[in-house]
């Protein structure tokens, strides 16, 4: 009886040891950053022993107290792929591991923007596979204390079937880097649309700033995570008043049954955001529904649906069928709906919606909202029946800072990089001046993680058509030029994009040359754009020089534009302005006796057209230090 009792204890201690578990970084397929220290580390029980084998190396380790264990493996020359394999009370072991060069890169909407999405993406579908580029993207989540892990995620290898999903710029980045170092890329995408650049900040460094210890001072000593939950109750029945439902009782099976009596649910009207319609602050998962009778004629070949754009991702389905999905909130849904699934009389269209944050639904004109049969157009705009399957997290990640850092980046900061690509801004705009506090704060603050030389480049925010000029002010121009102070921190550059942007939208689709600039920094090969270095004033003219040695020409052989000149009175004035020994002179008429000039100051740089002799255009800047627009903007907590 002792010996099964002895058997049974050893049994239930062993149970009772947690089993060894990596963060979700590591994963098959992963890359590695070559010669230098590969830390690898994860989790157990306390005091349980752990062995890493990789290559021909072996290292044992033992888990702290708290049962945190990490271990650094010697340095590799790039190559794979290799396995990589830890025991403890359990083994685990991913396969297909490369070593190569790693790169963080991090941002908003332009740097998350899927290559699907992206302009020259059925070119790369045509092309041969690229199996030695890696990506891995964090999925988007935030909190009020530093994390240990990611949310679930995995390495995916460029293949046809997952480019897609990868960043554009870090895919065209990853490519060109591929072909000049024939080494294996990895990328790691943590990136979040419309997000601020204070939440990507970790807390410890805003209160080691002079500018900022008052600012996070006032951070409350809430756990958000419980204050997330409350609201989300208090969401929760907020939206279920206006639906007259449990949002617990939905059931996708009924709602994509074509028999499902929906008269009971509420109407949503197509195309409007549902926030307008009172459904405030709703983002998670909803379900719209429509119904449409089909004739003889209307079914005898295929029919296209038109749904406009959906924000944010959808799936949509014709009578209980999936005929298509998309997860860019500004492409067009355009499905086609094959003949043998149409029938003559009741039809229902469902589409699955779900909303990040921000405006949520079906946005576009009414007219674009359509079923087009061999026959006719029907329109389906008017009222859909609605429902709600979830509500997602009620705190928005630009709420508090430091939430997206302590959740998306503080997990992963172990990770060997060889650089950081950054491609953020658009919406600090408003609080552009205190940019030349927050973004040096970024950079620094991050390579007290990553490495104090880790390189990092990012891109300048691309022409837009946004309001202001240098007389009335432009919150897009200071923030271009906060963007180019921070290239006085060493191993920074900046990629101008002022003559590939869009100005009539704010995420260009030409993200191969943004990729493809930002890799002619990485790699060193003197291709960067030109910033302004000094000037100097002789009579009624202003000599301005630039950091460069490269040739500075008129990109189209005609009169330099985009320049301006002001005199005491600080009103700017067009300007002629003409190239000698690569100085730029600029005079003005109406400005005799200048005392400042200013090249791009405004949202919409298009027609600039001074560039290089190597096709790079000069990036924006003034001589002067009026005070902007935004000089007395900053960055408030949201104490309600």
């Amino acid at each position: 009886m002792k010996k099964i009792i002895s058997i049974f204890l050893l049994f239930s201690i062993k149970m009772m040891m947690a089993n060894v578990s990596l963060p979700y970084i590591f994963s098959d397929n992963m890359v590695l950053q070559r010669n230098a220290e590969i830390p690898i580390w994860g989790f157990a029980s306390p005091k349980e022993k752990i062995t890493i084998h990789f290559k021909k190396q072996t290292k044992t380790t033992v888990a702290d107290e708290n049962g945190n264990w990490r271990v650094l493996l010697s340095k590799e020359k790039e190559g794979g792929p290799f396995i990589l394999k830890i025991n403890g009370n359990n083994e685990i072991i991913f396969k297909n591991i490369l070593i190569g060069d790693v790169w963080l890169c991090s941002g908003q909407s332009n740097m998350e923007w899927n290559l699907a999405s992206a302009d020259g993406y059925k070119d790369e579908l045509n092309q041969k596979e690229f199996p030695l580029i890696r990506h891995v993207k964090i999925q988007k989540k935030i909190n009020s204390l530093p994390q240990e892990n990611t949310s679930e995620t995995h390495w995916d290898i460029a293949n046809k079937s997952k480019i897609g999903d990868f960043s554009a710029v870090s895919y065209f980045f990853a490519k060109k880097m591929y072909h000049e170092r024939k080494v294996p890329i990895g990328i790691i995408n943590s990136s979040w649309g419309g997000t601020v650049i204070e939440t990507w900040i970790p807390k410890t460094a805003f209160e080691k700033s002079d500018y900022f210890k008052e600012m996070i001072a006032k951070m409350p000593q809430v756990n958000i995570e419980t204050l997330e939950q409350k609201n989300i109750e208090s969401k929760t029945n907020f939206i279920e008043n206006l639906l007259h439902s449990k949002i617990s009782d939905f059931s996708s099976q009924n709602f994509l049954n074509n028999d499902y009596d929906d008269s009971s649910l509420v109407d949503l009207h197509i195309p409007k955001a549902w926030e307008e319609q009172g459904y405030e602050g709703l983002d998670g998962i909803a379900w719209i529904r429509k119904t449409v009778e089909l004739t003889d004629e209307d079914i005898k070949n295929n029919v296209t649906l038109y749904l406009g754009k959906i924000d944010d991702e959808d799936i949509t389905y014709f009578n209980g069928k999936e005929i298509g999905s998309m997860k860019q909130w500004s492409d067009d849904r355009i499905y086609n709906i094959p003949k043998d699934l149409l029938k003559k009389g009741k039809n229902v269209i469902v589409v699955k919606i779900k909303d990040n944050g921000s405006g949520g639904g079906l946005w576009s004109n009414p007219e674009e909202i359509k079923l087009v049969t061999p026959q006719r157009n029907i329109s389906l705009s008017g009222n859909w029946k609605f429902a709600v399957e979830k509500i997602y997290t009620s705190i928005n990640q630009n709420e508090f800072p430091s939430l997206i850092y302590n959740a998306m980046i503080h997990p992963i900061e172990s990770t060997k990089v060889s650089g950081i690509l950054w491609y953020q801004g658009e919406s600090n705009e408003s609080r552009a001046y205190e940019y030349n506090k927050s973004f040096p704060l970024l950079i620094n603050s991050w390579r007290e993680k990553f490495g104090k030389t880790t390189p990092f480049y990012f891109v300048q925010l691309a022409t837009y058509d946004t309001p202001g000029n240098s007389n009335d002010g432009c919150n897009w121009a200071e923030l271009r030029e906060a963007q180019t102070n921070a290239l006085k921190l060493e191993n920074t550059g900046m990629v101008v994009t002022t003559d590939i942007g869009n100005p009539k939208d704010i995420h260009p689709r030409n993200k191969k040359t943004v990729g493809e600039r930002l890799a002619n920094l990485a790699l060193k090969n003197n291709l960067k754009s030109p910033v302004f270095n000094d000037f100097s004033i002789e009579g009624n003219k202003i000599i301005i020089t630039f950091n460069t040695k490269d040739v500075l020409i008129s990109k189209d052989g005609k009169s330099l534009t985009g320049f301006e000149i002001s005199g005491a009175d600080q009103k700017f004035y067009p300007a002629k302005a003409e190239i000698k020994d690569n100085k730029v002179i600029v005079t003005c008429n109406d400005a005799p006796n200048p005392v400042a000039a200013r090249y791009g100051w405004k949202g919409d740089d298009s027609e600039n057209n001074m560039f290089t002799e190597k096709g790079l255009p000069v990036s924006p800047f003034r001589t002067d230090n009026f005070k902007t627009i935004t000089k007395d903007k900053k960055f408030q907590i949201n104490l309600k």
